[in-house]
């Protein structure tokens, strides 16, 4: 099943490193079956503490027999009992009760296990797969309108992400946010709007103005970051993030985006920036880069007088 669609079923085997989907996926699980029962029992389980014949008492037939929930967490380093028990339950399990199973994927603890739920037809398994890249990223906030049946433009798709890109549960929580906002369609001025004062953003609006030789605005942008709060170092990591881009792609702009580990999107977007630059300015801003990361690392009493003189730099496209 998709993390996204869950339906509850004897077994359900969470598996993957992804904890938000899997969060998600237990959730929706959880609510399905509460709402069709209020009197759903839920019991909670640690996979390393558990005893022998554990999950045969908790989901044998009650004199009232009201639904149950097992969620066991934790799967990964589970006891020799919970495999020997798993083995017999999924091939009877009890009716009116569902077992959730988690495994992070982190060992191949409890293989003999997770082997036979994979074949057994008693059971489900939802992949929370880790999400890796810009491009999965973007695609992921994408899925979470097109879910809801609403949509987003591209524009405001990318903004979303360099508002939240380093954080899965606040970008998710930034889309819910979003489709509750009465717009048909969401565009980049209604994030703006929502998120333009995100640190993240502050930090790619000062940089895509610098590249666009707007050494003011650019200044005047920094200069707000960090007067709102933001901190040097991950404004230094945007800027370097553009910069490893364009030096990418300086000598091989006929490359797939692919091959060299960007979105399609932001392949474009390089080649573009890359107008008028030469490979020397190239590299002294690279050098500058390690300067201005030193500093903001607590290498100078000033890291923010450094991060404008780079600023001013990349404007200039690497002219010194």
């Amino acid at each position: 099943m998709n993390w996204r669609s869950t339906s509850p079923h004897p077994v359900v085997f969470v598996s993957g490193p992804e904890d938000y989907f899997a969060g998600r996926a237990i959730r929706s699980l959880r609510e399905q079956l509460k709402a069709l029962d209020a009197a759903l029992e839920i019991h909670e389980i640690d996979a390393a503490d558990y005893e022998a014949g554990q999950l045969l008492n908790i989901t044998s037939p009650s004199l009232f027999a009201e639904p149950r929930l097992v969620i066991i967490s934790g799967f990964e380093r589970c006891s020799d009992e919970l495999i020997i028990d798993g083995l017999s339950y999924i091939e009877n399990p009890t009716s009116d009760t569902t077992v959730i199973l988690r495994h992070t994927g982190s060992s191949v603890r409890g293989k003999k296990l997770v082997d036979a739920i994979r074949t057994n037809s008693n059971c489900a398994e939802v992949a929370c797969l880790a999400i890796k890249g810009d491009g999965e990223k973007l695609a992921f906030v994408q899925g979470e309108f097109q879910h809801a049946d609403r949509k987003i433009t591209q524009g405001a798709a990318k903004a979303l992400l360099d508002a939240f890109s380093d954080d899965l549960a606040e970008l998710a929580g930034a889309c819910l946010q979003l489709l509750q906002d009465s717009a048909e369609t969401i565009t980049e001025d209604i994030v703006d709007r929502y998120y333009g004062g995100r640190v993240e953003t502050n930090a790619f609006k000062v940089i895509d103005a610098a590249l666009a030789g707007q050494s003011g605005n650019a200044l005047g942008l920094l200069r707000h970051a960090i007067s709102t709060g933001a901190d040097p170092v991950p404004l230094v990591a945007a800027i370097s993030m553009k910069m490893r881009q364009l030096a990418k792609i300086y000598g091989n702009r006929n490359a797939s985006a692919a091959s060299v580990g960007m979105a399609p999107w932001q392949m474009d977007r390089a080649k573009r920036d890359l107008a008028g630059w030469t490979e020397d300015g190239l590299a002294l801003v690279i050098q500058r880069l390690a300067d201005a990361d030193a500093a903001a690392k607590g290498a100078e009493r000033d890291p923010v007088f450094t991060l404008e003189k780079l600023i001013t730099l990349i404007s200039n496209k690497g002219i010194a």
